[in-house]
C-alpha cells in the first residue's frame, strides 16, 4: 500500500488558502493561488454553494456560522470550555471545577457533558472539531503519558475516548504548547518566530517556537521544565512527581514555602489538594506588607530566574513570555527578579520578557485555533 500524500486538488488548496487567512481579496487569492479569474471564480461559487464561505465583491471569507468548534483548557484544577465560531471567534464559554484526586475517568465524564452542554446550546451549525490542552505530554493518538499533577493520568487514551463520543476530529497538545500556539496566534508572540511561553500555575511548564514551529522534541517532553535541576549537588536525589524545579517554582511550590513561613494558609489534607496546593495566602500576605511573604516570593522568583537563564543559554530565544495564575500574582515583581538573575548570569543575550497579554485565555485560544486546523483539514478531504 502506498504511503504517499496526495496532491491537493485546486478546490482543496483555494480552500485551505482562505482558511489561512480568514478573509481575503479575490485578487490577493488570485496571487496565491496561481489561478486566473475565469478559473478561480466557479471554485469559489462551488464553495459558496456549500456553506463553507461567503464571497462579496472584493473579498471572500469563511462562513462562521457553518460550524462549530470547541476548545477545551484542562488544569489541575478546573475544566475550561470555548465555543468557536468558524472563524475561530470565541462565542461562549463555561469553567467547571475538578478535583484532582478523583481520578482520570469521573473527569473525562466530565470533560464530555462539558462539551455537549455547551455544543448543544447553539442554533446552526454542527460540532466538527475538538482540541485540548492538558498538563502531560501527549503521544500520537491522544494518549495523555504522565500528568504529574493529577492523580491517576498515566498512559490514559483521552483522544480515542473524544473521538469515540463525538465522532469528530480531536487535538490533543500538552498545555503549556497549546498556550504557546494561543500566544503565536492571537498575544504578544504574534509573528515572533522563536520564542518560549512558560505556563506558571499550579505547576510550571514551557512551550517552545522554533522558527514558527512548534518545537516538541524527540519524546513530546519538550519544555517540560519541571525536570529542571538547579542544584547540581542533589543530582543524585529522588523528587517527587512534580520534580525539582515545580517543587520551588510553581504554585505549589509557593505554597509549600508560605507554609513553612506563615503557617498553614487556606490549604491543607482536608481541604483537598487543590486547596493545599493553592498559593494565594502567600500573595495575600506580601501584599499586606508581611516581610516573610515577600521573602519567600523573592526566593521562588529568582529560581525561576536562575532557570529562565538555563532556557536563554539553550535556545537563545527572541521573547520569552509568561502565563498562568503565578505570573499574575506580582508580575512586576516577578518581571524584576528574573530579569535581574537572567540579565547577570547571561548578560548580552537576555532576551526581552513580557506577560501573555490573553491573560488565563492563552491556552483557550490555542486549542480553538487547533480545533479549527483539525476542523479544516478533515472538510478539506472531502472536497473535490
Amino acid at each position: 500500500m502506498s504511503s504517499r500524500r496526495e496532491t491537493p486538488s485546486t478546490l482543496q488548496r483555494i480552500f485551505l488558502e482562505i482558511c489561512r487567512h480568514g478573509e481575503i481579496s479575490a485578487a490577493a487569492l488570485a496571487r496565491a493561488s496561481g489561478l486566473a479569474a475565469s478559473t478561480l471564480q466557479p471554485k469559489l461559487r462551488a464553495l459558496e454553494r456549500q456553506g463553507l464561505v461567503r464571497a462579496g465583491r472584493r473579498a471572500v471569507g469563511l462562513n462562521p456560522a457553518f460550524c462549530h468548534v470547541v476548545g477545551i483548557d484542562m488544569g489541575a484544577s478546573h475544566l475550561h470550555f470555548a465555543l468557536g465560531d468558524f472563524r475561530g471567534e470565541i462565542l461562549n464559554d463555561s469553567t467547571l471545577k475538578i478535583r484532582p484526586e478523583d481520578g482520570p475517568w469521573k473527569m473525562i465524564a466530565q470533560i464530555k457533558e462539558g462539551i455537549r452542554q455547551l455544543a448543544e446550546g447553539v442554533h446552526g451549525g454542527r460540532l466538527r472539531g475538538l482540541s485540548i490542552g492538558v498538563p502531560s505530554p501527549v503521544v500520537e493518538g491522544g494518549v495523555v503519558t504522565f500528568a504529574n499533577n493529577l492523580v491517576g493520568w498515566k498512559n490514559i487514551n483521552l483522544g480515542a475516548e473524544l473521538r469515540k463520543e463525538f465522532r469528530v476530529p480531536v487535538f490533543m497538545e500538552n498545555d503549556a504548547n497549546m498556550a504557546a500556539i494561543g500566544e503565536h496566534w492571537r498575544g504578544v508572540a504574534r509573528g515572533v518566530d522563536n520564542f518560549v511561553f512558560v505556563a506558571l500555575g499550579t505547576g510550571i511548564g514551557s512551550g517552545v517556537f522554533v522558527n514558527g514551529e512548534l518545537y516538541r522534541g524527540r519524546t513530546g517532553s519538550a519544555g517540560e521544565l519541571f525536570r529542571l535541576n538547579i542544584e547540581w549537588q542533589r543530582w543524585n536525589e529522588d523528587f517527587p512527581d512534580t520534580g525539582h524545579f515545580e517543587s520551588y517554582a510553581s504554585g505549589q511550590g509557593i505554597a509549600a514555602e508560605g507554609r513553612k513561613m506563615l503557617g498553614p494558609g487556606e490549604g491543607g489534607e482536608a481541604a483537598g489538594l487543590a486547596a493545599e496546593r493553592d498559593a494565594l495566602f502567600v500573595f495575600q500576605a506580601h501584599r499586606q506588607g508581611n516581610s516573610q511573604a515577600t521573602a519567600v516570593l523573592e526566593k521562588i522568583f529568582t529560581m525561576l530566574g536562575v532557570g529562565m537563564a538555563n532556557v536563554v543559554a539553550l535556545l537563545d530565544p527572541d521573547l520569552i513570555v509568561f502565563g498562568g495564575g503565578i505570573a499574575r500574582g506580582d508580575p512586576d515583581l516577578m518581571l524584576s527578579i528574573v530579569e535581574k538573575v537572567v540579565r547577570r548570569i547571561q548578560q548580552e543575550i537576555t532576551p526581552p520578557f513580557k506577560l501573555s497579554s490573553l491573560g488565563d485565555k492563552a491556552q483557550t485560544y490555542g486549542a480553538i485555533y487547533s480545533a479549527l486546523s483539525v476542523a479544516q483539514q478533515d472538510i478539506a478531504r472531502r472536497l473535490h
